[in-house]
C-alpha cells in the first residue's frame, strides 16, 4: 500500500507516521517512511533550498516548481520501486500538500496545480490519504510552543494563509474518496486506533 499523512502544520502526522511504521513492523510488513519535501540526494538538496527562511524572495512559482522537483524525483526513484516490490510506503505530506499549500494557500490556479502534479507523480496516488485535522489556532499554539526560531520558511506563515490551507484539504477530502478525515485534537493513541481502523477495511475491501 501507499499511504500518505496530510494536515497544516502541527497537526502531529509525524507522529501518527512513526506509530504506523512500529505497528506494521510488528506485523513483520517491510516499510518505508518517506518526508516531504525530501527523500532522494537531489530532494534533500531541493528541501534545504524551499525551508530556508533566508530565501523570502521566493515566488510562489518557483515554490510550486521545486516542490514538484523534488516529487517526481522521489516517486522514479524511490516509491514506485518501493511499491513494485510490495513494500509499504508511507509518506509525510504527498501532492495533496501543493494543492492546499501553493494552490489554496498561496492562490495558484487549481488548475494549474493539477497539471503540475499530474506531470510530477503521473499515476503514483496514494491508496489512503489520512487528513489529520485541527482548527488553526490549535496550531498556532502548537507552534508558539516550539518556538519562533525553530521554524523553517514555511511554518512562519500566518494564520490567514493556514486558513486557506485547512479549507483546501476541506475541500479535498469532499472529492477524493481515498481520503479519511482524521481529528487531530483527540489523543494520539485514538488517532492512531482509529488509523489502523481504516487500513483493516481497506484491506478487507481489496480482497472481496
Amino acid at each position: 500500500m501507499f499511504i500518505s499523512f496530510e494536515g497544516i502544520d502541527f497537526c502531529g502526522k509525524s507522529t501518527q507516521v512513526k506509530l504506523l511504521r512500529k505497528y506494521l513492523g510488528k506485523k513483520n510488513e517491510q516499510v518505508k517512511i518517506i518526508r516531504e519535501p525530501g527523500g532522494t540526494k537531489i530532494s534533500e538538496l531541493v528541501r534545504s533550498i524551499l525551508l530556508n527562511k533566508a530565501h523570502n524572495k521566493m515566488t510562489i512559482e518557483t515554490e510550486i516548481f521545486l516542490f514538484s522537483a523534488s516529487r517526481a524525483q522521489l516517486v522514479r526513484q524511490k516509491i514506485r520501486p518501493y511499491l513494485e516490490h510490495g513494500i509499504y510506503v508511507i509518506s509525510d505530506r504527498f501532492h495533496d500538500s501543493t494543492t492546499a499549500y501553493q494552490g489554496f494557500g498561496r492562490g495558484i490556479p487549481i488548475e494549474a496545480v493539477s497539471n503540475i502534479n499530474r506531470l510530477a507523480i503521473g499515476d503514483t496516488i496514494p491508496d489512503l490519504t489520512f487528513f489529520i485535522d485541527i482548527p488553526v489556532e490549535e496550531a498556532e499554539r502548537r507552534k508558539q510552543k516550539k518556538g519562533k526560531s525553530k521554524l523553517d520558511r514555511i511554518e512562519i506563515s500566518k494564520n490567514n494563509f493556514y486558513q486557506r490551507v485547512r479549507a483546501g484539504y476541506l475541500y479535498l477530502a469532499e472529492r477524493e474518496k481515498r481520503f479519511r478525515v482524521l481529528n487531530g485534537t483527540l489523543k494520539v493513541n485514538e488517532i492512531h486506533r482509529q488509523i489502523i481502523e481504516e487500513i483493516e477495511l481497506y484491506g478487507k475491501q481489496e480482497s472481496l
